[in-house]
């Protein structure tokens, strides 16, 4: 599999007001590396409305909706760090916002490389603490 995440794709030192901002921000690098239109960002938006991205370990993990691949022009992540969180609701912090776009059936894969990096808590820790983006790099792996 080609690199799905670039130097470019990583944003650090964030801060939101809310989780739709972060979820904007993070399909908007997507747009800005060439990975989706900007049609994409919107469905990110809509699919958050419909159900909550946050999968614990303080990171969400937005994407569009279900028939949205035709607004992917190539799979690739955007990692967003917040060293000081934005609300995901209910009582939830995400520090790490990783927004998806997955090509021809890629999707999972790439949920399941996320998954497994960010399985440790200390994984996303390194993340927000990150002075570098080698540093995210490194920890994703992909």
């Amino acid at each position: 599999m080609n690199s799905i995440l670039h130097a470019d794709s990583i944003l650090l030192g964030a801060a939101f007001s809310d989780k739709f901002d972060a979820i904007r921000k993070a399909g908007d690098v997507l747009v800005a590396s060439g990975y989706v239109s900007e049609k994409y960002v919107e469905l990110m938006v809509k699919r958050e409305a419909l159900t909550s991205t946050y999968m614990g370990n303080h990171l969400a993990i937005p994407h569009g909706v279900d028939g949205s691949e035709s607004e992917i022009i190539h799979s690739g992540i955007s990692v967003i760090q917040i060293p000081e969180g934005v609300s995901y609701g209910e009582g939830t912090t995400a520090y790490v916002v990783i927004g998806i776009a997955g090509k021809d059936g890629s999707h999972l894969d790439i949920l399941n490389q996320i998954a497994i990096a960010c399985m440790e808590e200390e994984n996303v820790e390194i993340i927000r603490r990150a002075t570098n983006k080698q540093q995210v790099l490194e920890v994703l792996g992909v």
